[in-house]
């Protein structure tokens, strides 16, 4: 409880400020639709209330702000809107039989976890076979480190469309595997930096220890680096698997993919659906907050095993 406390704190502060900026971010569109109903609004027409602030439409229309509340298509939906949205797309789908039907968020998830899962593993072992590289070789660490710091100044909503034109140039088919790459490329990078400091974690005593004892370099990395570097192991893990769900998703918005949490994204800027992005939006941050309890909980097991504290 007094770790969950705070982060159900934290979710209540989140949706009450959403709730409130419904308001501001919906008058406009609500005015409109009153207006069309036969109701008086404060400005009259749609030109003078554009150049309106949405403080001083709230304040002259104030009987009407409920109306931002319960739009079909709204800018800014309510946690309620969306909470609907998600039960339509995931649980009505189950209760009917077509858990992954075309439009069951749960198909979409497992099309982008997958993709999420192998980008994962890929820019992890760079990730790692970086760090052993960097900790071990002098020359590896003052000409890669500096480059993979570089690497991660480029956006990846430019990267994304030449990796996909690239991998069609060599020949790699389907959607899947450029998808992959974007997300280990966004992986690699927390691995590496994370697994780089775990690795020099050690002290020169501990190390002048092992020497000592004759110790080869083998020896020493599995019986002292690799413990050591564990905790900052998982930590970049936390970090990796967020980052590459990321890369998935924007991945799958210049691919033209009609599969995915992305491609939801896409179809509902598209078709003017705003309820269709905001729940692909939710269904994203739940698949994420799922791997990072995933990781946690492993992480707490292995150190228990290790007799760390987690």
């Amino acid at each position: 409880m007094r770790s969950l406390l705070p982060i159900l704190t934290v979710l209540a502060a989140l949706l009450g400020i959403w709730y409130l900026a419904v308001a501001p971010m919906n008058i406009r569109v609500a005015l409109d639709q009153v207006e069309r109903s036969g109701a008086a609004v404060e400005p009259a027409t749609s030109v003078e209330r554009r150049a309106t602030s949405v403080w001083r439409l709230m304040w002259d229309n104030s009987e009407h702000v409920a109306a931002g509340y319960a739009l079909e298509r709204p800018r800014l939906p309510t946690p309620a809107q969306v909470g609907g949205e998600l039960w339509k797309t995931t649980g009505q789908m189950v209760e009917r039989g077509r858990p992954f039907s075309k439009r069951s968020l749960l198909r979409h998830s497992w099309i982008t976890l997958q993709s999420t899962l192998w980008g994962f593993l890929l820019g992890t072992t760079l990730g790692l076979l970086g760090a052993i590289a960097i900790v071990y070789s002098r020359v590896v660490r003052m000409s890669l480190l500096p480059w993979a710091i570089i690497s991660q100044t480029i956006p990846i909503v430019a990267l994304a469309p030449m990796i996909i034109v690239l991998s069609s140039q060599v020949g790699i088919e389907g959607r899947g595997v450029p998808k992959a790459i974007i997300s280990a490329y966004l992986c690699y990078f927390p691995v590496l930096v994370g697994m780089t400091k775990g690795l020099q974690s050690p002290a020169l005593a501990q190390l002048d220890l092992l020497r000592t004892y004759s110790a080869s370099g083998l020896q020493s990395f599995f019986k002292l680096r690799l413990p050591a570097s564990v905790p900052f192991l998982f930590t970049s893990l936390k970090i990796g698997i967020a980052a590459a769900l990321v890369g998935t998703i924007v991945g799958e918005l210049p691919t033209g993919a009609v599969s995915g949490l992305g491609a939801r994204i896409l179809i509902g800027d598209q078709f003017g659906t705003p309820l269709a992005i905001w729940a692909a939006l939710a269904m994203a941050a739940m698949l994420a907050g799922l791997l990072v309890t995933l990781l946690d909980l492993l992480q707490r097991a292995t150190l228990k095993r290790m007799g760390m504290q987690a």
